[in-house]
């Protein structure tokens, strides 16, 4: 029997350690999506964020039942879809995807469509809402408080993208989510229950900078689907699973006062 989902999701954020991996909101390539999707079950323990076009939703849910699907896109409709297909997560967002696009949503609509998407989920589902990069950090904060009140169970951040997205460097991946993790900060100050999970250029290098920051979760995009083989996409996961368990293992020992900064 595949393992209880809304469990398993809560579990992996009480101990921050929940990577989800994003095949991305508009990328419709079936035969790329799965791949990511089978690296991504091998991996074990991570979730899968996908596009809410019905035949991938249903093909993924149906080939790896333990996987942990998160849904995402910009109308209520298609989440409502995809949970009757077995998502696991209805994800509202990310809206970053669109800002080139020239459509920038307000922080009234977000909250318009939250509202929606909480009344419509049944209790086998969770629902993840992208605070929009572009809104000023008072206008973020003030809707994530009042999507916390909604019941919201994830709050995801974004960036913009200031900064040279191919940069391969330490350094031009500290640059590229500067952004994501200034909103991770102010929002952690401010969100009593809700988790929050850090999106927009993380890497193996930034995990613990989010983390750090307040997030309960990351979620990574092009750092995995850039590659094209299984081979290349498993080892970038299994990458990024190593450094959230580095983080983990790093804080339990501080914890239990074994190293000192």
């Amino acid at each position: 029997m595949p393992r209880n989902k809304v469990d398993q999701v809560r579990e992996l954020l009480s101990q921050k350690s929940l990577l989800k991996i994003i095949a991305g909101i508009f990328n419709f390539d079936k035969e790329q999506v799965l791949r990511i999707a089978e690296m991504t079950d091998k991996a074990g323990d991570l979730a899968l964020d996908i596009c809410a076009r019905e035949d991938i939703v249903s093909e993924v849910r149906t080939q790896f039942p333990n996987l942990i699907i998160a849904v995402s896109a910009i109308k209520v409709s298609e989440l409502n879809r995809a949970q009757e297909l077995g998502a696991d997560i209805l994800e509202l967002g990310n809206f970053e995807a669109l800002y080139e696009q020239g459509i920038f949503y307000s922080a009234e609509e977000v909250y318009s469509m939250a509202a929606e998407l909480i009344n419509i989920k049944n209790e086998n589902t969770l629902v993840s809402i992208t605070v929009p990069g572009h809104l000023q950090i008072n206008d973020q904060i003030d809707l994530a408080k009042r999507l916390e009140t909604l019941g919201v169970d994830i709050i995801q951040t974004e960036g913009a993208a200031l900064s040279d997205a191919n940069a391969t460097s330490a350094l031009g991946s500290i640059q590229k989510v500067a952004l994501t993790l200034s909103n991770t900060i102010e929002l952690d100050k401010v969100l009593e229950s809700t988790a929050i999970m850090t999106a927009s250029g993380i890497s193996p290098d930034t995990i613990a900078l989010a983390i750090s920051a307040g997030a309960r979760a990351v979620g990574v995009g092009s750092f995995v689907n850039k590659h094209e083989t299984k081979e290349e996409i498993y080892e970038a996961i299994t990458k990024l699973k190593a450094a959230i368990s580095l983080t983990q293992i790093e804080k339990t020992l501080e914890e239990q006062e074994l190293i000192y900064s």
